[in-house]
């Protein structure tokens, strides 16, 4: 039988801070295929999210397949913000939510990996973020930091995530993110740059893919995932109206299931997926495809 294997992997997927998302459901598939698998959680969200998972609150979406719950390797506190823990401005260093969790950046999950798992221990790397403070406005309307900080954190994290983790990576190794239609289409009403940062993001998956592939022998893809209604994509505002549009416009007729994604991630991080790298794989139900709405108002 011909099946998606991840025994004796190990994957972390950044991005993680509660079991609505694509990236929890990515995290799910990967587990259910038998990687081992650590999160990485923005800090200010980090306190509920571990309360969440001990208080029980997420285990409906923790049930695995088998009948076993899902966990983690490791929660790690992440901000894609920062590549050093220098980078971090005063104020957030102090802030409540940061100051004792420890070095909360890039280099410092690096760090984080070596001293838990030793010098080589990632297969897979999952990147599952985007922020952008201005997405609500137009983009005539987006300030420059709103802009710059949508890039920031939503694609050049990737970037930084690939150059400070690559030396970490086994042989094999699997880099996926996640992007969205409004890369290449306009979506009224995604804005603040945060159509900018996907486009790039697209950009680099193919330049990584040829660079990290020659430098690390790492694969590097992207999903391009349909419109889910997931706590992190209410800030969007206009989420539910996305979700029913594409609903009615799709080949398949139907809205998103996280699991739609966890599985493609599952297969595209898999040696079944060997010659796959610098793609952006679509999962929207063939929203893509369509150049006519059909439902019409």
């Amino acid at each position: 039988m011909l099946k998606i294997d991840l025994e004796g992997r190990r994957a972390l997927v950044a991005g993680v801070a509660d079991d609505a998302g694509y990236g929890f459901a990515i995290a799910k598939a990967l587990a259910e295929a038998g990687a081992s698998v650590s999160v990485a959680t923005w800090p200010p969200a980090l306190t509920i999210f571990r309360n969440l998972l001990e208080r029980g609150k997420m285990d409906a979406g923790r049930q695995m397949s088998d009948g076993s719950m899902l966990t983690f390797e490791r929660i790690y506190p992440f901000d894609a913000a920062f590549d050093t823990l220098a980078d971090a401005p005063e104020d957030v260093r102090g802030n409540k939510r940061y100051k004792d969790v420890g070095d909360f950046s890039v280099a410092g999950l690096a760090d984080r990996l070596i001293a838990d798992f030793g010098a080589q221990p990632l297969d897979i790397l999952v990147h599952s973020l985007a922020n952008g403070p201005d997405v609500k406005k137009p983009l005539l309307e987006t300030s420059r930091s709103g802009y710059l900080t949508a890039v920031s954190v939503s694609a050049y994290s990737l970037v930084s995530l690939v150059s400070r983790l690559g030396p970490l990576f086994r042989p094999g190794a699997s880099v996926l993110s996640l992007t969205y239609l409004a890369s290449e289409r306009v979506i009224p009403g995604y804005g603040g740059g945060m159509s900018s940062a996907k486009a790039a993001l697209e950009s680099d998956t193919r330049v990584l893919a040829y660079e990290a592939g020659r430098k690390y022998g790492a694969r590097v893809n992207t999903i391009s995932a349909g419109p889910l209604a997931s706590r992190a994509a209410s800030a969007i505002g206009i989420i539910e109206q996305m979700v029913e549009y594409c609903a009615a416009n799709t080949p398949l007729p139907h809205p998103m299931d996280p699991s739609d994604v966890g599985y493609a991630a599952a297969f595209l991080a898999s040696p079944l997926a060997a010659g796959i790298t610098g793609t952006t794989v679509y999962v929207d139900k063939g929203y893509h495809a369509m150049g006519m709405a059909v439902a019409r108002e």
